[in-house]
This record gives structure tokens, sequence and C-alpha cells, in this order.
């Protein structure tokens, strides 16, 4: 069993910075969880203070339900794989997978059967008698992990593992490192800023924003209902368009008005919505739920714009549309069969069912459709 509980963790550094404030969190048994944000927002932070290598200022941290805030690394029955994979340069892999066991007085024969079997997951036989600077990137993280793995750790922490290399390899190691945790059966928490990442790997992903978590839910989830802006403009791949929009009550029901056009809202709850009538809200629109097809614009569920087309990108399979609405700025991601748009005006159709509302002020998600 690996479970893992943080209760109002707070990490100040000299000069009152706050790192991390009132980080509320628990990692059941073999769950992946991911720390996805920005650059400086904690993630790391927090990962470094599950791991025992930095102190908790406030709060309590939980390991299979032993307090374990002033319990060295050694004894937290963790293994960490590093952005860098701090690998011994003067040792080969083997003796970089067995260092660990080594220092605990671990027999030799029971060190050569536990790194050649984690060498043998890792498909790295072949690589035991090289030295780190002879293997490749993508290598040299598969060495890292094997590393944490011949220690049978609980929970396996991992910083930006795949921050290094390239885009084809993080896709492959992606998958591995999936497969790898359905193998071992053991709780992995996984810090990334690559949303991508964040959204292909994790049974849950905590979203975090200047040490503060914005969200904890699963990927799909995530993407579908946003609890604010920041979190909607942070997942998803254009990210989502968002409009000033001004709410209206019609016979209908409730309507956002922008660009020119009323967006019916059918499916926003009507206590909810009713206090914004007359105010201005932000209005979000994935790109995906842009369309060109004309049997949309006869659909009464789709609001109908017309946008200045300033350049399309052909991504091989889709298109990105960047338009222009009255001084507003929209993706659109449509299907390749499009084929290149030129420079012209274009009729688009905006699902309405997919559309978000958040409360300008606050930021704060105030229905999602």
């Amino acid at each position: 069993m690996a479970s893992i509980q943080l209760k109002g963790v707070t990490k100040v550094y000299p000069g009152n910075v706050r790192a991390i404030d009132n980080f509320n969190l628990e990692i059941v048994d073999k769950e992946f969880v991911i720390f996805v944000g920005p650059s400086g927002c904690g993630k790391s932070t927090t990962l470094r203070m599950i791991a025992g290598l930095e102190d908790i200022t406030d709060g309590e941290l939980f390991i299979n339900g032993k307090k374990v805030n002033d319990v060295p690394p050694k004894d937290r029955d963790i293994a960490m794989v590093f952005q860098n994979y701090a690998l011994y340069p003067h040792m080969t892999v083997f003796k970089n997978m067995a260092f660990a066991l080594k220092l605990r007085k671990v027999p030799k024969d029971v060190i050569s059967q536990k790194v050649h079997e984690a060498a043998r997951i890792l498909d790295i036989e072949r690589l035991l008698d090289r030295k780190p600077k002879a293997l490749s990137g993508g290598e040299r993280q598969r060495v890292a992990l094997g590393r944490a793995m011949v220690r049978d750790p609980a929970v396996f922490l991992l910083d930006e593992p795949l921050s290094n290399l390239d885009a084809k390899l993080r896709t492959a190691m992606r998958s591995e490192i999936s497969k790898l945790h359905k193998q071992l059966a053991t709780t992995f928490v996984y810090v990334t800023h690559d949303q991508t990442e964040a959204m292909t790997m994790g049974d849950r992903i905590v979203v975090m924003k200047g040490g503060v978590i914005q969200q904890i839910d699963t990927p799909q989830n995530l993407y579908d209902s946003p609890c604010n802006i920041f979190v909607a403009g942070f997942i998803g791949t254009p990210q989502m368009n968002f409009l000033n929009a001004a709410i209206e009550k019609h016979s209908s029901g409730y309507v956002a008005k922008c660009c020119g056009t009323v967006f019916p809202l059918p499916s926003v709850p009507s206590d909810t919505i009713a206090e914004y009538v007359g105010k201005e809200v932000t209005l979000g629109i994935r790109p995906e739920d842009l369309h060109l097809e004309p049997e949309y614009m006869e659909n009464p569920g789709f609001g109908v714009i017309t946008a200045d087309l300033e350049l399309s990108e052909m991504m091989g399979s889709e298109i990105y549309l960047y338009l222009n609405c009255g001084g507003s700025k929209l993706i659109g991601r449509v299907p390749s069969r499009f084929g290149p748009q030129a420079d012209s005006k274009m009729t688009i159709g905006i699902d309405c069912e997919k559309l978000h509302v958040f409360d300008t002020v606050t930021e704060r998600r105030v229905g999602s459709l």
C-alpha cells in the first residue's frame, strides 16, 4: 500500500516568499497523479516536500498513514527520478542501477537479479556495461527509471523526467512510463509543465498556479468542466478562446451576446445565470467547437458569426484558423478536408452546447455546457 496525504501543507522561503499555500490532496494506492502548471507554480517544490528534500513550513504529510514531516528521505520508501537523470558518469549502467542497493548492503546475487529484471522490463539489458556518456537521452532516462525500480519503492516521484528529450522521444517515453505504472502497480506522482503529458498519462491531474491548487480532477473532467479561466486556458491545445459577452434574458431563455451574435445558453441553470443579466461575462469556446460545414449554420443550437481570416496553418490532419471577429481573436480547429484557407471573410458556426461561461471578475466558471 502506498497512499499519500497532504493536509494544509505550506512552504514559505526566507523573505516571506510563499511557494505553496494550504495544499490539500489525498493520493490513493496505485494512483498516477500529475502536478501540472506553469514554471514557478510550486509543483516541483511540492514533490520535493513529499520526497523529504524540502522542509514543510506548516501542515502535515502522511505516507501510508504515517506522519513523515520529520522522517529523512531514505526512510520514506520513495524513489525519485530527476529531470537531469543524475547518473554517475564514471559508473556503468549496472553500477548506477545497483548503487542504492549496494549502500544498503543487499547481497550481490539479489542486486544482480533486481538490476537484470529492471533492465529487462525497460529493454536496456544490452546497455548494462556502458557508461552514461555512451547513451542517448532516452536511454539515460530508462536507466534513471531502472535505478528507481530496483529499490521496490512504495512511491515513485518523477520531476519533469521527459523535458530534456526531443518531441518524438517524449511521445514514446510517455507511453513507456504509463505502461510501467500499470506493470509495477505502484503509486506514481509526476510533475510536468506540459499539459499534453498530463492529459495522456494521469489518472488525476492537479492543476497549480502560484502555489495554490486550482482544480483536481480526471483529464476528461478538466477538459469538459474547467473550474476557472486559468484551467480552461491551460488545458487544451490550442487553448480555449475567450470572448467578452453580455447576458440577456429573452423569451426563449438566457443568451450571451457577443460578436454581433446572440448565443443561446439552453443548459445553464437559471438560478446561476440570472444574476448576470445585464452584466458582462467571459465566454469560453474550444477551437474544435467552431465549424465551417453549411448544415451547422442552420442549426438553432448554433450561433453564427462572421470573422476575418488572418492566417491558416496546415497541421496535417487538421487546420488551425486564426480569426478576427470585430477585434476579438479566435482560433478554430477544423478538419484538413477544408484545405488551406486564403485571407477572407468566413462564416463560422459555434456549438452553443459546448460554451463555457465565466465570471469576468472572479474568473470562476458560472456554467459549462
